[in-house]
């Protein structure tokens, strides 16, 4: 083998996790969401448009959340972290994020889950919801899968 594919062998056994280092695609610990707009009646949806991306790093029982979102019809409010039994369906608020109050901007936060939420995260069950002015219950939301 020549250098240039000693470096190549090596840099491909990094990421494949080779050296006893396991990259993060193999951990199984990132999760990522598109966010969308939630579902809504007629008059609303002129004013419920946008969209986003998330992205969850879970490190033990905590879990970090990262995302940026677009094109809100109105600014946004708050963002939140929910917990549904069932993808696509609303469910109780699990954790409180941060968010930029405009119509375009970042999310993120840090959220400390019980083990049943782990689980949940997991299995695709855990959404963020961004909230905006005119949609107080709802602007965009997407669920966070491996």
């Amino acid at each position: 083998m020549n250098c240039r594919q000693w470096v190549i062998a090596i840099a491909l056994g990094a990421a494949l996790g080779w050296f006893g280092v396991p990259s993060m695609a193999q951990s199984g610990n990132t999760f990522k969401g598109r966010l969308a707009k939630v579902p809504v009646d007629g008059k609303m949806v002129p004013i419920i448009i946008g969209t986003g991306m998330a992205t969850a790093t879970l490190s033990g029982t905590k879990v970090t959340i990262a995302g940026t979102f677009e094109g809100l019809g109105t600014n946004a409010t708050t963002a939140q972290l929910h917990q549904s039994k069932v993808r696509a369906s609303r469910g109780p608020v699990i954790g409180e994020l941060t968010v930029t109050k405009a119509a375009s901007g970042t999310i993120g936060g840090d959220v400390n889950l019980t083990a049943d939420q782990v689980t949940a995260l997991k299995a695709g069950l855990l959404y963020v919801q961004v909230q905006s002015e005119k949609g107080p219950e709802g602007h965009l939301w997407g669920w966070l899968l491996p």
